[in-house]
């Protein structure tokens, strides 16, 4: 089954992330598909396919991981290229995040390589058909998010299934916080 390890996102996030998904609809700049309000979240590590056998390593292995919860904010909304963009992602920052992150990818190198360029972001859109380049950039540059954070007590093992109308995700296993330092 196709798996990563990803935060869910608060609803009041959700739907600051949904605001600005219209103000890009609304703007009509480019063709593509809007990540569906209930597939958004922060994918900590993407694991790819992998057989029941390895599902139960990776539950096992994430079990013994200890973090504190933690304060998540929205940030800059961005893409990765601005040469070809194809990905409109909104930034997601906060003390804590990182660490949790080289955890959960420090446990798993035996089974996974090693994440490379781990960048915390919510993808919001994938662009399909760009129109006026330099008109989106500016318009893109000119969208600011509302200053919101959460709280993060839990990150979760997740199976995708693949659709026409979209992907599905399906938490196999959740994992709290252990709050270490209390």
């Amino acid at each position: 089954m196709r798996c990563f390890i990803a935060i869910d996102l608060e609803v009041e996030i959700k739907k600051e992330i949904k605001v600005i998904q219209e103000k890009l609809r609304k703007k009509v700049l480019f063709t593509g598909k809007f990540t569906e309000t209930e597939n958004l979240h922060l994918t900590l590590k993407f694991l790819g396919e992998i057989n029941e056998e390895k599902v139960e390593k990776v539950k096992k292995i994430l079990n013994k991981i200890k973090f504190n919860d933690l304060e998540v904010s929205l940030g800059e909304i961005g893409i990765f290229s601005t040469k070809f963009p194809r990905i409109i992602w909104i930034k997601l920052s906060g003390a804590g995040l990182w660490d949790l992150q080289k955890k959960i990818d420090d446990s798993l190198k035996e089974l996974f390589p090693v994440e490379e360029r781990f960048m915390s972001h919510v993808t919001i859109a994938r662009i399909k058909k760009l129109g006026d380049r330099k008109e989106f950039l500016d318009y893109l540059k000119s969208i600011k998010s509302k200053n919101l954070s959460f709280r993060v007590k839990e990150f979760s093992l997740k199976k995708s299934e693949l659709f026409p109308e979209g992907p599905r995700y399906e938490d196999i296993g959740v994992y709290s916080c252990n709050n270490i330092d209390s």
